[in-house]
């Protein structure tokens, strides 16, 4: 195939106002760099002109600063969706400079081939290389590029020469047909291929290619701390005792783990725990520690959507690409993420939570019930389908001022009938079995903060006894929230 060469500029011209643009990229990793921040650029100079220019932007979920932050500060978008943690971005959500539609990760990518979010204008994808036959073998991450791909106007590829020729074979592109003709997902082991290694690009799509050779750059997590370790260890040692006891099977089942340093942490402390056997995973991100615990032959194989890898981990991770080709699969976070994947395979799901409730259920998006933070991502994906769902959190929040263990969430992203086990760096709650009330108990007893514990113990016996199943009290479930808007401290509150 004779392909055309763009500049970024070139190729962000292409980009109209009011078009709809497709990001490819998961995680923050194996985005599109140059074209974004050309778009930016071309924004702020047609606004300076008087001229209106917003797009629509879909992506696979976090994008980093050469997307969110380059197009959030110069006025660019007018929607967004789904998963974010750009803080430039946030502000213009919670601003309402920017509409934004928080959904599952699992559904993006069939929502946009069912069209229910309208016509893709433009996608821009980052490839590691090309074939000559025309396939596209896709940088550190793949996220919802296969789709936009298959269904955009056309298609611009920004081709990363940092990533080439040491990614090709690590990617397994499947995408299921659309109902009624859809079938099982051909996966029945986490290192099962379903599909091929590269995504075929139609040449009549393909707009142009732009060179770019310039990394992801990954900021270095927050370093764990004795709150992090401790949520890790006893999160290790729930299940290594539920192993013990044969509630997991002896072959032990595939981790799944969000991201961030109480993820490291987790996965640390398992990979510590000589009482657990080496595991897999089949997970959303693949991440330092993830690295960490293959090279240690821990973690025997991964089945992720990225490689949201520091710059030293993606050193290592090219330093062993020999032996760690073969453990690896990048996959769509449609089939990382879906459904019928995570209960066949009996997933084990640990995800972070902003604040959890005494009844179980979680709140993983919004500051105080409305300032968005991220996004639901795909916590709530693993949550109801695995066989076994965490959820981790410190106990509290900005020094002891929050309690992240409250009478009721002030916003439910996944609820009590999700949630099996919740775990602090004061204890686990295990909660299957167990009524609103033993529930409660449970929470209070083994995770809330001893600065809380009286309150809310106080808040459940005012409750009980004047309500019926859920012992809750409308007119005092928020008083903790409440008392923090007005005094800036949980601890100030007083129940009526």
């Amino acid at each position: 195939m004779n392909y055309t060469y763009l500049s970024a500029e070139e190729a962000a011209a292409i980009i109209q106002n009011d078009h709809t643009v497709g990001i490819g990229g998961f995680s923050s990793v194996g985005t599109p760099k140059a074209v974004p921040q050309a778009l930016a650029h071309r924004a702020e100079e047609l606004h300076a002109q008087g001229k209106a220019f917003k797009v629509g932007l879909i992506t696979g979920g976090a994008t980093g600063n050469q997307v969110d932050s380059a197009l959030a500060t110069a006025h660019a978008v007018k929607f967004r969706t789904p998963f974010q943690s750009n803080k430039d971005m946030r502000n213009a959500i919670n601003n309402h400079d920017v509409q934004y539609y928080d959904l599952h990760l699992s559904h993006i990518g069939q929502d946009v081939r069912y069209g229910f979010l309208g016509k893709i204008d433009v996608a821009i994808v980052e490839a590691s290389e090309i074939t000559p036959e025309g396939e596209v073998i896709l940088s550190t991450s793949v996220g919802i590029s296969p789709t936009l791909m298959q269904v955009a106007d056309k298609v611009i590829i920004e081709l990363n020469e940092a990533h080439a020729g040491k990614l090709t074979g690590m990617h397994d592109i499947y995408i299921p047909a659309t109902p009624p003709y859809r079938r099982e997902i051909p996966i029945y082991k986490v290192n099962d291929r379903a599909g091929s290694i590269g995504v075929k690009i139609d040449s009549k799509k393909l707009a142009g290619i732009v060179r770019t050779n310039d990394r992801d750059h990954i900021a270095a997590f927050t370093p764990l701390n004795d709150t992090t370790r401790q949520i890790g260890e006893n999160v290790a040692e729930f299940l290594s005792h539920e192993y013990r006891r044969g509630a997991i099977p002896k072959e032990f089942l595939p981790v799944q783990s969000g991201v961030g340093n109480i993820a490291n942490a987790v996965l640390g402390a398992m990979g510590d725990d000589r009482n657990l056997p080496a595991f897999s995973m089949y997970t959303e991100v693949i991440q330092n520690s993830v690295i960490d615990l293959m090279l240690k032959d821990r973690i025997s194989f991964v089945t992720g959507s990225s490689f949201t890898l520091s710059e030293d981990h993606l050193d290592e991770l090219y330093a062993h690409i020999d032996n760690l080709r073969a453990r690896v699969l990048l996959r769509p976070q449609e089939i990382t993420n879906h459904p019928e994947m995570i209960r066949r395979l009996g997933i084990i799901a640990v995800n972070t939570a902003l604040e959890a409730d005494i009844f179980g259920n979680v709140n993983s998006t919004h500051v105080s019930g409305c300032k968005m933070m991220n996004g639901i991502g795909g916590s709530a994906d693993f949550s109801r389908n695995a066989y076994l769902s965490i959820f981790t959190t410190p106990s509290t929040a900005k020094d002891g001022l929050i309690s992240s263990i409250v009478p009721q969430v002030s916003h439910i992203d996944s609820t009590e009938h999700d949630v099996r086990v919740i775990v602090t760096e004061q204890g686990v709650a295990d909660l299957r079995g167990k009524s609103p009330s033993q529930r409660a108990r449970l929470i209070i007893d083994n995770c809330a903060h001893p600065d809380y514990k009286e309150l809310l113990w106080d808040y459940l016996k005012l409750s009980e006894g004047k309500s019926y199943h859920t012992p809750m009290s409308l007119q005092n479930a928020y008083k903790m929230h409440i008392a923090f808007a007005e005094t800036g401290d949980m601890r100030n509150t007083r129940f009526e």
